[in-house]
């Protein structure tokens, strides 16, 4: 009865999803030149204005329009203007017809405290493009599990394209917008290792980013179901007691029972520095709490926040090896 009741409560709030409780996604249309592509700050501001005006350059040059968000330039102590500004330019954009993707300019903090703003039918009815990582994270989530659509946890404006972009960010990040066809295994930079922590395989929509951000969505109505799922997480700046912290909360809320696997990406800058203080490694921890689970897990994929990013499709059904050390995206993600 229970389950009923759930599946019930799903089909009639996301009518995605189908009467047994599958997600149907919905695929953004490929970006093509000349295309028009909308620029928002849902979380922070950019400490520099001369990288928004880099980064449409950049753009422009690539053969692409540009429109920018009326509020974007907006500060409001650590948000990129008041929350009702920042949610007016997101609407906006996909409200647009012209606008035929949406790149936030950066990420920091303020995501969150829009979700319960968004109008998710409005998503619905006009999917498009929609990129960013790290605070972004938190509309990735919350826009796949209440609309459906694919977005894309990749390089900002703001933080990767004003300069020196990274040959290897860029490539990659192009092709998934840009090819409606699969692109199969994903490798990182310079060829460098997957590694395995679990061994065994797995499939299933890939659905995370930010382990702090996912974090505060356990026990809202914003954070997908991971059964079923493939976990992706990544993180910066957090010493190992606070990556503990967090994993612990996943565990106590039994969110890691049904997930099919993990996929671990960078934590950069996540040891702790002062050799005074006595500290589990952070390796020690994610062992603690991701050999337990019996399910596959692989790490040191090059996700997160790195010059050399791996761009991943949010909610695209992914193929993952822990044994042989892979990880393939098993459908194309644009339409």
């Amino acid at each position: 009865m229970i389950g009923s009741i759930s599946i019930l409560k799903f089909t009639s709030q996301n009518s995605h999803y189908t009467k047994n409780g599958k997600m149907k996604a919905i695929k953004p249309k490929k970006l093509q030149k000349g295309d028009l592509i909308g620029i928002i700050s849902p979380s922070s501001s950019v400490d520099d204005p001369a990288k928004l005006e880099k980064s449409v350059i950049y753009l422009e040059n690539l053969g692409y329009k540009v429109q920018v968000g009326k509020n974007v330039g907006k500060v409001k102590g650590y948000l990129a203007g008041t929350d009702t500004e920042r949610i007016d330019d997101l609407h906006a954009m996909f409200s647009d017809k012209k606008v035929k993707a949406i790149f936030c300019l950066r990420g920091g903090y303020g995501a969150a405290r829009l979700l319960d703003k968004i109008d998710f039918k409005l998503i619905k009815n006009h999917p498009k493009i929609f990129v960013g990582y790290s605070d972004i994270s938190a509309l990735h989530l919350a826009i796949f599990y209440k609309s459906g659509l694919i977005t894309f946890a990749g390089p900002m404006p703001g933080v990767d394209f004003y300069e020196n972009v990274s040959p290897f960010t860029e490539d990659m990040f192009w092709k998934f917008l840009t090819y409606s066809k699969k692109l199969g295994r994903i490798n990182n930079p310079d060829d460098e290792n997957i590694l395995s922590l679990n061994s065994g395989t797995a499939s299933g929509r890939i659905v995370g980013g930010n382990l702090s951000v996912i974090s505060g969505l356990i026990g809202t109505e914003y954070l997908p179901d991971l059964k079923d799922k493939i976990l992706l997480i990544e993180e910066m700046g957090e010493v190992p007691y606070r990556i503990d912290r967090m994993l612990n909360q996943f565990r106590l809320s039994k969110m890691f029972q049904g997930i099919k696997g993990v996929v671990i990406g960078s934590f950069q800058d996540c040891n702790e520095l002062d050799p005074n203080k006595k500290t589990l490694t952070l390796g020690e921890v994610i062992t603690d709490y991701f050999t337990p689970i019996k399910k596959p897990v692989i790490y040191n994929f090059r996700h997160g926040h790195l010059r050399n990013n791996i761009t991943v499709p949010i909610g695209a059904n992914v193929k993952m090896n822990a044994t042989k050390k892979y990880i393939e995206i098993s459908e194309t993600v644009v339409s």
